[in-house]
Order: structure tokens, then sequence, then C-alpha cells
């Protein structure tokens, strides 16, 4: 069997030199920093640990930039707004056991949200391995089993020729549609031991494109141009395919209405006449999707959130496009695409017919109308105010990252994103502590924008260790902490099901005197100067904080 090397680059005589006569020095820990170079990396998030120090002393030899958190789940959680942010691999770098375990709530949200994080973690020295109980400190009897429910792809490290193979395989596995976190396992001693093997030069980790067959987008077409009611939902795959601008002038060619998901926030405009906007939790928008003869669904599965708590039955035809094989069909029987949502949607665009319909912005402004007048009716005007303030001072290009939050949720369905790939939150994994650490990963990949992190006070303090995080890199970031003095939706929950709450009401610290004694500005504020004062503190440079004591209460549900 012989191979074609023609085409393969040839080294020059000093790049040979180099290759046979490699720096001095070098350990396991070079293996990885090299190889994250070589595939593109620029930064690295991360905490130090005893077992991993091999790979943290490599990063002084590297060009690498290196962004420490101070909780190895927060770190997790700034390398997801990363890969979300940029599209690019966001390496993590951890320890052993506890350092490891930390992670694994972000984790579970990069998976949820299909975001590119490549965790590198160490491991008890290769003499402790193997199932036997050797006491080192951090050991645990498989390590890997505590992750592979959660990440894509584990790939393990046992040797040093073994690195660049094996984080070259993970990043391709997580740059792959869906995209999402992998984990590699390196020990103590593979990352510590002297090397001699060359400095790695570029890698080809190129993902495979997902794209649909042909068959498929031929029947998708042919019920879409046929349909009297076509209706689109758009989930994060549109966002996180950068498919906005197909989406769009596929609703525009069909004269078909779109909702945007929670996580799909941004995929179509606003204030467009075909827009439905992302009122997904309210019965008139149910109403209207299960009246449409032929549903696309676009980049999501439909599960709770999108589906109104699966309270929704769609009676016409249903057409899914998701990269992720295992949400096809998962929740309604459908035509089912496997495909990125930016290459099924070309193809559409190509193959279905143009359909007029001049009635359907007017079904779509009536649908609005009912939920503004329910939304009304309910005496929500200090929640509108609020989230209209943080909407005048947020810069339309500015990104934002929300807690599970009751501000959040109002977002979720009445915040206006105004771009693609602006708004996320932790929707996908639904834990606490997201959007301040999210945030960091957003400042860190683009430094050039203002940030916004949207805490409650309770989910604020699952990342008050992260103010010294800002302050060290000087980020410009801005946290608005909506202070109710408790798990503000967890209150309203416990306060419908039961008629009083358990565990709900909390003590909490003065966040403006905290966040001064990190040396981060801080002022409080009110719903009435709110817009001015998050405006003032977003044009500033560096990190700074907005405390709002606001009691808000989330609009009443339409599931029940």
């Amino acid at each position: 069997m012989s191979h074609d090397h023609d085409d393969r680059p040839q080294l020059t005589a000093a790049q040979a030199a180099a290759v046979l006569n490699p720096p001095a020095g070098r350990n396991g820990g070079d293996l990885v920093v090299e190889t994250l170079q070589g595939l593109g990396a620029t930064t690295v998030f991360g905490l130090p640990g005893q077992h991993a120090l091999g790979m943290f002393d490599a990063l002084r030899r590297s060009s690498l930039r290196y962004v420490g958190l101070r909780v190895e789940n927060n770190a997790g959680f700034a390398a997801d707004a990363y890969g979300r942010i940029t599209g690019e691999v966001a390496p993590l770098l951890l320890s052993t056991g506890p350092g490891a375990l930390t992670s694994l709530a972000a984790l579970q949200e990069a998976a949820a949200a299909s975001a590119p994080v490549l965790a590198i973690s160490s491991q008890i020295p290769t003499a402790g391995l193997g199932g036997g109980r050797h006491g080192y400190l951090h050991e645990l009897r498989d390590q890997q089993a505590s992750v592979r429910d959660i990440v894509k792809s584990v790939h393990t490290v046992r040797t040093a020729s073994q690195i660049p193979s094996a984080i070259a395989a993970a990043w391709e596995s997580a740059l792959t549609a869906p995209h999402g976190p992998v984990w590699v396992e390196i020990p103590q001693d593979v990352l510590l031991a002297e090397t001699t093997l060359p400095v790695v030069s570029a890698m080809d980790a190129t993902p495979r494109e997902l794209y649909p067959r042909p068959e498929l987008t031929i029947a998708a077409a042919h019920l879409l141009s046929k349909a009297e009611r076509p209706v689109i939902i758009a989930g994060g795959g549109v966002v996180r395919s950068d498919a906005s601008g197909k989406l769009r002038a596929l609703a525009e060619k069909l004269d078909a209405p779109v909702v945007t998901t929670f996580g799909g926030k941004g995929a179509f405009p606003w204030e467009h006449p075909l827009s439905l906007r992302s009122w997904l939790e309210d019965r008139h928008t149910t109403d209207f999707l299960e009246d449409a003869d032929v549903l696309l669904v676009v980049g999501s599965g439909l599960g709770e959130l999108s589906s109104n708590y699966h309270t929704f039955r769609p009676r016409g035809r249903v057409i899914q496009i998701e990269a992720d094989a295992g949400k096809l069909e998962s929740n309604h029987p459908a035509l089912g695409i496997h495909s990125d949502a930016r290459e099924a949607l070309a193809d559409l665009l190509e193959a279905v017919e143009r359909r007029e319909d001049a009635g359907a912005a007017e079904r779509v402004r009536t649908v609005l109308e009912k939920v503004r007048v329910r939304i009304e009716a309910q005496d929500l005007t200090l929640e509108q105010q609020v989230l209209d303030a943080v909407r005048e001072a947020l810069p339309d290009a500015a990104p934002s990252f929300w807690d599970m939050t009751i501000l959040a949720y109002w977002a979720w369905s009445a915040f206006d994103a105004r771009r693609p790939n602006t708004m996320h939150s932790a929707q996908g994994a639904g834990g606490l502590g997201y959007g301040f650490p999210a945030a960091i990963g957003a400042a860190a990949a683009d430094p050039t924008k203002p940030v916004l992190a949207v805490s409650g006070d309770g989910g604020a303090m699952y990342s008050i260790a992260e103010l010294a995080t800002v302050r060290q890199y000087d980020l410009p970031l801005t946290w608005l902490i909506v202070d109710d003095g408790g798990y503000g939706i967890l209150r309203e929950y416990m306060t419908g099901a039961f008629g009083e709450t358990t565990g709900t009401e909390l003590a909490r610290p003065d966040f403006v005197a905290l966040a001064e004694s990190f040396g981060v500005p801080a002022v409080r504020t009110s719903p009435e100067s709110l817009a001015a004062d998050l405006s003032k503190a977003l044009a500033a440079p560096g990190p700074s904080v907005v405390v709002l004591p606001a009691l808000l209460r989330m609009f009443e549900p339409t599931h029940l």
C-alpha cells in the first residue's frame, strides 16, 4: 500500500534541523500546549492542581493566553461561553479528582447547549491506574466513568507519544456538529516526564461536515411549498451554525411565521413582520403552532421549554432538522433530517417554491396582540420596566449572559436579542451560577466589547470568587445582580405548589461593599435609574457591578 506525499508540506533544512534537535527541558505538558497551539488555540481556561502542574509549567513556554478562574465549575462556564461566542474550541485545563469533578455541572451545560469545550484533565500516576486502590491523593476508582455520561467523547493518554493524537481527535469531536464538550485524560507522570519527541507542528483536526440527504430535502421542500399554513421554529442550532441569514431568506420565500426558542434568541429579527418572537411559554403561541399544517423545526429538539412544558401537540406534519441524531423525533413524529442547520437551510432555500401568503403577517400580529393583552392583565409593569431598561442600556453587539433567575426567565420570552449569538443563558442544563463566569469567557474572547452578566442574589453567590478574576484580568464586564433576598423563582414555585416556602430565603452580603472590597466599582440602583446606571457601567473600562434591590414576579404560566 503506497501513500502519495506530494501534497504534504516539505520541511526546509532549518525546520528539519529543529525536528532532529528539539529544545531541551520539555515534558509531556509541552506536548499538550504545542498541540493546542498547532490546532489554532489562543486562549485556555482552568485552575492548576498538583497532578496537572506539568501542563501549567509548559504554559510559560507557550504563546497561549491563560485565563485562570477561582473555581473549576466557573472555569468550565467561562470556556463554554468562549466556545459559544467564537465557535472555536475552548481548552479547559483541570486537575485530578476533586478538580475534575467540580467541573461537571459546567460540562453538562456545555453538552446541553452544544458548546465546544475541550477539557484536559490530569490523572494519578500510571502506576496507580487499573482498578487497584493505591491511596493516591485525588484517586478515583474510574475517573472517566464520572464524565462519560456528560461529554461527547473520552480520549485516554498513557504515553507521551499519544498526547498529540488524543488531543487532535478530541478537538475534531468537539467541533463536529453537534458541537459539545470532550474529555482528555493524562496521568501526572506522563505530563512530567522529559520528552525528546520533536516539537509538535501544525495539526489537522478538521471536523466532519454534516449534510442533509437529498431525498429528505426534496420531500421537505415539497411539503413546505404546498403548505397552507407553514410555520418555522428556530432553535439554537441556527445560531451555532451561523444560519440566521438563510433562515430569514427561507421564511420570506415561504411567507412563513418564525418563532425562536430560548436557545435560538436572535436567530430571526424581533421586529420582522413574520416574527412571532419567543413567546413559547404562552398558550396563544402554542395554539398557533399546533394549527400549522407544516411545521419546520430547525436546530431544536422541542424539549421541555420549547414545547411549553410538553403541552404542545402538533396537528400538522413536522419536519425536524437536527445535528444531534438522538434528538430526531425524540418528542414528536417527524420527517427527521440529520444535518447541520446551515447546510439543510441552504439546500431547502434552493429547493422550495416561492409561496405568497398575504395574511401571514396579520396572523402574527394577532397572536402577539393576544400575548400582550394576557401579560398586561397581570400587573407586571415593574418587570417589563426593568427588562426595557436593560435593553436600552446594552449596546446591540454586546453579548449578555443570564443566570437562572426571574429576570432571565422574562428575557427568554420578552427580550429582543437584536443580533444572533449575543444572548446566552444556562437553560440547557439549568444550573445556577452560569451568568457571571460565562461572561468572563466572552470578555476574554473579545475584550473590545462590553459584556453583561445578569444574576439573582442566590445565583450570584455561586461565583462571587470570580470578582477577583475580573479584577486580575481587568475584563470589560458589568455584572447586574437583582437582589430579592432569596431564590426568587423557587419561592414562586413552592408558593404556587404548596402555599408556603422552604429553604428559599437567604441572608446575603452587601453586594456593593463586597464588590468594592475586590477593587471592582459598584453602585446600588433602582428601577428608575437602572438604564442610566447600567449604561454608565457598560461604557466604563474594566469590571463593574450594578445591584438592583427588587422583588420581581413571573407572568402566569399557561401550561398548567
